[in-house]
């Protein structure tokens, strides 16, 4: 494997360099000195401000694009082989690595180097931690799979010793990382395109935690069905959390950090009693909606404290965070109906969302769903329309492929029937424009309206907006 001299900077060609990832590591790389390009297959904002940094990306990727003059190229998993640009770095001998291996060299830069993973919440929670050591003045590199307002982006370049990233589980990918501290968040059936199974997760997530070190930390969800199987015999140390004040994950242990007497404020925040080794620690007040959320906020408490930041610097830091882009983000109102856009694409984060959403004032919920992959619906048919029954009326958008081909055994009409089935009020209608003619005609005054997927649902609420 080539590695990289980061004291020697060199000249690297990115492949997909207008992905969240991809990007930040391009603008990191870049600020301390490297020669950045890249190429990506459209304009967009993201690759419009690695331009105004000096960057230049090539639109199209083509051979042509590979030089001489490059040192090394990285390229995302979303790369096939048969990419032209792929093919002429094999032919012209140059060195390449993925995405995952120049984050996880990246990490070894840091003395304290944080990976938060899990199969729902890395973004929110990467978010909010990353709010508590800004507001700590700890001076932190952030690596964020989201748009985060109080970054201005989702690349933050610190100058200390301590770095925040996501690490995710596809492909994989995170078991290249070399993290001091982990949170593991959550553990579900995920991604079933790459992973055989639960148990095959599972053994991946197990993987992650014995990357760490001696003295490194743990920082797990005590509510994980069998929690001891990612902690026992791990050589670092480790701490659990839960939103559960009974629960006893660990035998013969409490979870070391809970959430006591959860309450919502009129708009859905969540605020609760900090329990540390069941005292209580003091009283915490969110800003972003659910019962989710909440639990997302333990595990970043757990670990800034144990940054030794101070509680009042960390409850001023998570009531200043809002969310980040498509996590329950306002979009706006019109004819009195209130928008909402969500990334949610998988159950869990479905029902976490509309569960929420409950909290917050509203007439009729509409949520307007476009599945994501045609392996993730065909595989939890029957746990999205449970998912989605939580709203009064549902509309639904063909499935977005994303790296997918349409296997033409499963649709969006499919997720209707299931749903009819249940006795809910759901449509399938297969373009936008009839999506937003229909809304028009139907939402009332009151109504809240929630866009909901991974691909680019969001559009739709947008159109409305004229936005």
């Amino acid at each position: 494997m080539y590695h990289i001299n980061f004291s020697n900077p060199i000249k690297v060609h990115f492949i997909g360099i207008g992905g969240i990832s991809m990007s930040g590591l391009a603008e990191l790389l870049h600020t301390i000195g490297f020669n950045v390009v890249g190429s990506d297959a459209k304009k967009s904002k993201i690759t419009e401000n690695l331009e105004s940094l000096g960057i230049t990306v090539f639109y199209g990727q083509r051979a042509s694009n590979i030089t001489t003059d490059l040192d090394l190229v990285v390229y995302t998993t979303a790369v096939k082989e048969s990419n032209p640009e792929y093919q002429a770095v094999i032919q012209a001998g140059i060195p390449i690595m993925d995405r995952a291996e120049l984050l996880g060299q990246v990490m070894l830069n840091y003395t304290d180097a944080i990976a938060i993973s899990g199969t729902h919440g890395k973004t929110t929670t990467t978010s909010m931690l990353s709010l508590i050591l800004l507001e700590a003045n700890l001076d932190p590199t952030i690596s964020v799979g989201g748009i985060l307002d109080n970054i201005n982006g989702n690349i933050r370049i610190g100058r200390s010793e301590h770095f925040i990233t996501e690490a995710c589980e596809y492909t994989n990918s995170f078991l290249k990382f070399n993290p001091t501290k982990s949170i593991i968040l959550n553990v579900e059936s995920e991604h079933l395109d790459f992973f055989k199974d639960l148990d095959d997760i599972r053994h991946s997530f197990r993987l992650f935690a014995e990357r760490l070190p001696k003295n490194g930390l743990l920082v797990i969800n005590g509510d994980i069905e069998n929690v001891s199987y990612f902690t026992k015999d791990l050589p670092c140390s480790f701490m659990t959390y839960s939103i559960n004040t009974s629960s006893d994950p660990v035998p013969g242990t409490a979870a070391h950090y809970t959430a006591a007497n959860i309450q919502y404020d009129s708009l859905g925040h969540g605020h609760y009693d900090l329990m540390e080794n069941g005292k209580r620690l003091t009283h915490i007040e969110l800003n972003v909606i659910g019962i989710h959320n909440v639990s997302n906020s333990l595990p970043a408490i757990a670990l800034a404290r144990s940054l030794n930041i101070s509680l009042d610097v960390i409850k001023k830091a998570l009531y200043s965070f809002t969310g980040t882009e498509r996590r329950f983000q306002y979009k706006g109102e019109i004819g009195g109906v209130t928008i909402i856009d969500d990334y949610a694409h998988h159950p869990t984060e479905v029902v976490a969302t509309l569960t929420a959403a409950k909290n917050y004032p509203h007439k009729t919920t509409w949520c307007v769903f476009q599945p994501h992959t045609y392996t993730r619906t065909k595989a939890f048919l029957k746990e999205f329309a449970s998912a989605l029954s939580l709203a009064d009326k549902i509309v639904l958008a063909d499935i977005y492929a994303a790296r997918e081909n349409n296997p033409g055994d499963i649709s969006s009409k499919d997720l209707q029937d299931e749903l009819i089935k249940i006795g809910k009020d759901a449509y399938y209608l297969q373009s936008f424009d009839e999506i937003e003619n229909f809304l028009l005609q139907n939402c009332n005054n009151g109504d809240l309206l929630i866009t909901m997927g991974a691909g680019d649902v969001v559009t739709i609420g947008e159109a409305l907006l004229g936005i």
